[in-house]
């Protein structure tokens, strides 16, 4: 790729020498184990002690919870590394926490962080957030699952479905209805522990992701401690979506770093494959479809970096943000998706069998144009934020 590695006016020395760390950690942990955790449908227990204590999992989380303090440009750093084992599934495994946990940072007492942050972020624990629904996902103001107050408890009725590590979390973040009001103004957050009775969970089979658990979760009557309420009560809509877009931020990391895993096994086939005599990354049209997939993953990766910068320097205001985030997330998917399918194309019979990344990563390509907002979604959120 055109891009650098070292130090520059995004990543400092600290930056780089985290990336040089979790570079190591993926290639010793990670990526010799993809296909065995692809078959187990999950990723072991004891990988996410390790990661916790690598920090991989505590970039983002202040000190005091165990976490490493680390700015945006360390969470990016540590996420495109993990992000080049190229499987989505260990990343959505290993980072359901990153969409569930920062709520509770923000909008969590102190007795609640100490108690499901910390041992999340030491990887003693699995963390997910359940928001979507059988009926819906990105209308967060439309959800239906219940929690009506009684005494000291809430008493949650309901479904979340497509809920990411929604079979093997310990701890979830859960967006319900705690009021009659319609729309945003009733929704709340509570923290709900994986073993409380009345709680079934269902995994659910998919056409990629395969080293990650998706579940199908079932409230019957499941009483959740009043304490565990996250923030004030029906304030829960804005948390949510301010949650939504550093999540979009982070997909976007993703979908550019595995659409650059394909153009890397796309090139190294191409410089050794032979046909007509030569190498076929000497054929014109070989060429130009690997500068075509530069060009996008480039596009998708300044994209990223400048919202990022500017966000961090407070330069844009909030509907300038929202809507570039929008953008991104829709122009990285669509990069991974380009060079996804151009990597299989160039590496032709051999890109159909299991095994390769860009086979993978070719049936991993929906969900990520699909979870956290879905490219029209997208679109319609930065049109709005936009004006037009």
């Amino acid at each position: 790729m055109l891009t650098t590695e070292g130090p520059d006016q995004y990543f400092s020395e600290e930056h780089v020498a985290m990336r040089a760390a979790m570079r190591k950690f993926v290639a010793a942990e990670i990526t010799p184990n993809i296909e065995a955790w692809e078959e187990a449908g999950r990723v072991p227990r004891e990988t996410y002690r390790k990661a916790g204590e690598i920090g991989l999992i505590g970039v983002s989380y202040p000190e005091e919870l165990g976490g490493l303090g680390g700015d945006p440009f360390m969470a990016i750093a540590v996420n495109e590394e993990i992000c080049r084992c190229g499987s989505g599934g260990v990343v959505a495994a290993l980072g359901s926490h990153a969409i569930s946990m920062p709520l509770v940072v923000a909008h969590g007492t102190e007795e609640q962080k100490r108690k499901f942050v910390a041992p999340v972020v030491a990887g003693e624990k699995i963390a997910a957030l359940a928001v979507t629904e059988p009926g819906g996902g990105s209308d967060v103001a439309a959800l239906r699952c219940r929690a009506v107050r009684d005494g000291d408890h809430y008493v949650v009725n309901g479904e979340k479905t497509f809920i990411t590590s929604g079979v093997e979390a310990d701890v979830l973040t859960v967006a319900v209805r705690t009021s009659d009001d319609a729309g945003a103004g009733g929704i709340s957050f509570l923290i709900v522990e994986g073993d409380t009775p009345g709680l079934q969970r269902t995994a659910l089979k998919k056409m990629g992701w395969h080293a990650s658990d998706t579940g199908h979760l079932v409230f019957d009557n499941v009483r959740v401690p009043a304490e565990n309420l996250l923030g004030a009560e029906g304030r829960g809509f804005m948390a949510a979506m301010l949650n939504f877009n550093n999540e979009r931020l982070m997909i976007a990391v993703q979908a550019y770093i595995m659409a650059e895993v394909c153009f890397q096994e796309a090139l190294s086939w191409a410089r050794d494959r032979q046909a007509f005599g030569k190498p076929i990354s000497q054929h014109q049209v070989i060429r130009h479809k690997l500068v075509d997939m530069a060009a996008r993953i480039d596009a998708a990766k300044t994209l990223v970096y400048d919202i990022v910068w500017r966000h961090a320097r407070k330069l844009d205001p909030i509907n300038v943000h929202v809507a570039r985030t929008s953008m991104a997330k829709v122009t990285a998917t669509a990069a991974m998706k380009f060079c996804a399918d151009e990597a299989v194309q160039i590496l032709g019979g051999m890109g159909y069998m299991r095994g390769t990344a860009s086979e993978r990563i070719y049936r991993e390509v929906k969900v990520l144009t699909i979870g956290g907002g879905t490219d029209e979604v997208m679109k319609n959120l930065a049109a709005a934020q936009m004006g037009i």
